[in-house]
């Protein structure tokens, strides 16, 4: 059995091809989800990983999830802190359980995540967080005050536990994607996406196995010396 790796929201979209890349690597992956039971369900089915549900949002779940992972797995040697919302909403309209909800998830959700393994990575001398942060939180965007807010601070988040960990043989990173070609991205309508993708000078929308390889160079051995670090992966949309 490899290293124990937790992806958060890790049985769709992205999540899901970080968690099948992961597993190709050589990893024993848990992949958590919020409440789509039957998504879950299939993608065990299909990649024989496991999934466990809880909310991000609520810490003593988290916590409890988490031990029920190491419980069947062993202790969690990687983290990818993937879950993620949107309550989009010009400023102006944006109600504050708009802020909250995205805020308690997308925030609160990746102290919630990373926190009950900590200790473990420190008593072990070895650990790899990776956030998933966004190019709107780089770059800010149009009706995601919110969204870009959270994005924003995950990347503080990372910068922060790299001096914290780095003495203890753990790295913390982000990987910042620009518009990927998920479900919840391909449902908008055709215009609008034939917009967003005008926008990047690649001239497509990114892939979910894209992010993917990002994700699991950054949590390889390879990259042990990588720490506090943002990769954008965005088809030169930004640069951050």
């Amino acid at each position: 059995m490899g290293r124990v790796a937790l992806v958060t929201g890790g049985s769709r979209g992205i999540g899901a091809a970080i968690s099948k890349a992961l597993k190709d690597a050589g990893y024993t992956v848990a992949a958590n989800y919020a409440g789509n039971d039957e998504a879950a369900s299939k993608f065990s089915d299909e990649t024989g990983i496991k999934t466990y549900k809880w909310n991000v949002a609520d810490y003593d779940a988290s916590k409890a999830g988490i031990a029920k992972v190491e419980a069947d797995l062993g202790p969690i040697d990687v983290a990818v802190a993937n879950a993620g919302i949107t309550r989009d909403a010009p400023f102006h309209k944006m109600t504050p359980d708009q802020w909250k909800q995205v805020i308690d998830t997308n925030l609160t959700g990746v102290f919630n995540t990373i926190h009950p393994v900590w200790p473990g990575m420190r008593e072990r001398k070895f650990g790899r967080v990776v956030v998933i942060s966004s190019v709107n939180g780089q770059k800010g965007q149009f009706a995601q005050v919110n969204y870009a807010a959270t994005k924003s601070g995950d990347i503080g988040i990372v910068r922060s536990l790299a001096q914290e960990g780095a003495r203890f043989g753990i790295t913390a990173n982000a990987v910042c994607p620009g518009y990927i070609a998920t479900e919840m991205v391909m449902a908008v309508p055709e215009k609008v996406r034939e917009q967003i993708i005008s926008g990047i000078p690649a001239g497509r929308l990114g892939e979910p196995e894209e992010i993917a390889r990002c994700v699991a160079f950054l949590v390889s051995d390879d990259a042990g010396f990588v720490n506090g670090s943002t990769i954008s992966a965005n088809g030169a949309q930004f640069f951050g």
